[in-house]
């Protein structure tokens, strides 16, 4: 990156916090703007030194901004974009955090400034704590950012994208937005939904005997329900899927259960086991672009 750009965050968050601090740690921007609709937030972003300056004025925010983030909820993403292109300069980039890709991408390559501009992202690492107070300028140190250029992207604007998110600690690997919807509706979405449904299975009364393992079966179900719903409502499909995956795993279970055979309980937890051992022993990068 260009140690003087001026770098427009829209959505200084966690994960635009994230950005801020390691855009600022890194000196990698000469400028980083935070924009957002509470000015309050946005001092506090300023404070913590996410951010040099923020406002929330949008077009204020993104004029002049060689790179512009967009971190905001994904029902809001695809606006959001469309309005950054309008006001932004013919050579700017706007990329995007968003964790479903599909509805976001063919939202902004209907409007001809945001597809121009444009180059879907979406940096694998999170929290299930949320605001600028818990952003870490190492947040991405490690993480796979995926890419999700299409044929109406432009080809220029690729590679500069691919090595903002790079800079700030990211592998980056392409996908299609589908492809992408469909493997974190399995990696992300479907475990998000099952911490939240095992979360909710234990009553009250039960909780003084929980120790670990609902503490870390649980641990995301503590995340912001409503930034949630929208993620399941975007990627409805995949997550139904998914969802009937695990539901005929759970039936393997139940089966063994019902017949007694304590054999194939063992057997089921095997592959469970040899699955979770796989993941273990694996970097799990995307293979690096």
């Amino acid at each position: 990156m260009d140690r003087r750009q001026t770098v427009a965050i829209v959505g200084v968050g966690l994960i635009g916090g994230s950005i801020g601090l390691a855009l600022r740690a890194r000196g990698l921007a000469g400028r980083v703007v935070g924009i957002g609709r509470d000015a309050a937030s946005l001092e506090e972003a300023r404070r913590l030194g996410a951010i040099d300056e923020g406002t929330t004025d949008l077009r204020a925010g993104v004029e002049g901004a060689d790179i512009v983030a967009v971190c905001t909820p994904v029902d809001r993403i695809a606006v959001d974009v469309i309005a950054a292109a309008r006001y932004t300069g013919e050579s700017a980039i706007i990329t995007d955090a968003g964790s479903t890709k599909k509805a976001i991408v063919e939202a902004v390559e209907a409007d001809p400034a945001g597809r121009r501009k444009y180059v879907g992202a979406h940096p694998i690492a999170g929290s299930e704590r949320s605001g600028v107070a818990a952003a870490r300028a190492d947040l991405f140190r490690g993480s796979v950012c995926v890419l999700t250029p299409t044929a109406a992207t432009d080809e220029a604007r690729v590679d500069p994208a691919a090595r903002f998110w790079g800079s700030i600690g990211c592998s980056t690997a392409p996908m299609s937005p589908g492809e992408h919807d469909r493997t974190l509706a399995l990696t992300s979405h479907l475990p998000h939904a099952v911490a939240a449904a095992l979360a909710a299975a234990v009553p009250t009364s039960a909780l003084h005997m929980a120790a670990g393992a609902y503490r870390d079966g649980t641990r995301v179900a503590a995340a912001d329900a409503d930034l949630w719903a929208a993620i399941f409502d975007q990627n409805r499909g995949p997550l139904l899927a998914a969802l009937d995956d695990f539901d005929d795993a759970l039936r393997g279970l139940r089966a063994a259960l019902e017949t007694r055979d304590p054999a194939a309980v063992s057997r089921w937890w095997a592959a469970a086991r040899a699955r979770r051992l796989e993941f273990e022993g694996s970097d799990r990068f995307l293979e690096p672009r």
